[in-house]
């Protein structure tokens, strides 16, 4: 009697238990990839931190597949441009501070120009970006500030930036990583939001979610990989419905399924 021959067990299909060793996309943005289409919810409650760590480090290599542009959208030529364009971008878009900005700093180029700004010239220019009276006092006071304690230079130390009025870590880590090259994370509102989904933080304090990213990506990597975090949720991982059907990391994301599941119609709705 001949032998048999073994049964060849079938090949793995992607899943939970799979995410750590599938290829979630090509980096295309147009696309989800064959794991998008193939991904279920992740299961990461018995999740080490080891685990984690490596969890999180494929996702931000992802990232950088489906963002190689990523970067930050705020037009600025020195620190204290980026400083100034920080601040007024809070409760507006990138786009409404870039418009704004060209017209400002042609007036007041630099913190000692813009400290002694006519207050009612100051308003009226930063008036598209909303909230024009506070953003105004805020940008005057710490140009003064720049001036009367750093000489009228940008500090490049973030617990010198964090002094001036109106600037906290977000704003400081924002100036360090993208004008001075100094690492940071930087918990906007699309970090802190996707930091949660992907599960990589139970927190939202800032403060906590950037210690918590800290410790699970390389410094080098810090900056990059908030752009590409704040690229994602603009583009794909949005709010309230997410493009779940052409994400790039849904086969390591836990909260898959909380948006559209069909690769055409998650398609559609990509932007950038």
């Amino acid at each position: 009697m001949a032998p048999t021959r073994p049964v060849r067990s079938p090949r793995p299909t992607a899943g939970p238990g799979r995410a750590a060793t599938s290829r979630p996309g090509s980096g295309s943005s147009s696309g989800a990839g064959p794991a998008a289409r193939r991904a279920r919810r992740l299961d990461v409650t018995a999740e080490s931190s080891l685990a984690r760590t490596r969890r999180a480090r494929r996702i931000d290599r992802l990232l950088a597949e489906r963002y190689p542009d990523a970067r930050c959208e705020l037009d600025f030529r020195n620190p204290f441009e980026l400083l100034v364009a920080t601040v007024l971008s809070a409760q507006t878009t990138d786009v409404r501070v870039n418009q704004t900005t060209p017209t400002l700093f042609a007036r007041y180029p630099d913190p000692a120009a813009l400290a002694a700004a006519d207050p009612e010239v100051l308003e009226e220019i930063l008036r598209p970006t909303g909230f024009f009276r506070a953003k105004a006092r805020a940008v005057a006071g710490l140009s003064q500030a720049i001036v009367e304690r750093f000489g009228g230079e940008v500090p490049g130390a973030l617990d010198e930036l964090v002094t001036l009025p109106g600037v906290g870590r977000k704003t400081a880590n924002v100036v360090l990583g993208n004008a001075f090259g100094v690492p940071g994370i930087t918990t906007d509102t699309h970090v802190l939001r996707l930091s949660r989904r992907l599960d990589l933080t139970t927190s939202d304090d800032p403060l906590v979610v950037e210690r918590d990213l800290g410790a699970l990506l390389p410094r080098r990597d810090w900056t990059m990989a908030s752009h590409r975090l704040i690229f994602h949720g603009r583009r794909t991982c949005f709010a309230r419905r997410p493009a779940c059907g052409a994400c790039p990391v849904a086969a390591l994301c836990p909260s898959y399924g909380a948006g559209e599941t069909d690769p055409e119609r998650a398609r559609a709705m990509l932007k950038g």
